[in-house]
């Protein structure tokens, strides 16, 4: 893989991990999903930090979870679906009709899909 490439992986994969850690901690900020984005912009661009990840403590029994089952707890499928009905809603009352269309097709996907996956 070429330098910029990687480094730009790199760079994106941290830049998940630190918005992963804070989602951990504030409610309302999903967390689990930027570390499984950043494990996975690891494993493109470094190996080392991707096991640093998967290892760590604290952050990687979510995306080792992720990776054994792809499965999401009930709890956490609710609260993801119910923020995105929120967002769909802010969209709704502040923004054009095409983006309330648009927004409102992919938070439906996005909804459908963690709705789909198996309990944890």
């Amino acid at each position: 893989m070429r330098q910029p490439w990687r480094l730009l992986l790199l760079a994106a994969g941290w830049l998940c991990v630190a918005v992963g850690a804070v989602g951990l901690v504030l409610p309302g900020l999903p967390g689990t999903i930027f570390l499984i984005i950043a494990a996975g912009l690891f494993a493109r661009s470094s190996p080392r930090f991707e096991a640093w990840l998967i290892h760590h403590p604290k952050l990687g029994p979510q995306v080792r979870r992720w990776r054994a089952t792809g499965a999401i707890a009930p709890r956490i499928k609710a609260i993801a679906i119910g923020s995105m009905a929120l967002s769909w809603l802010i969209v709704i009352l502040t923004a054009p009709p095409v983006a309330v269309a648009v927004s409102g097709l992919c938070l439906a996907a996005s909804a459908l899909y963690v709705g789909t996956r198996p309990h944890s």
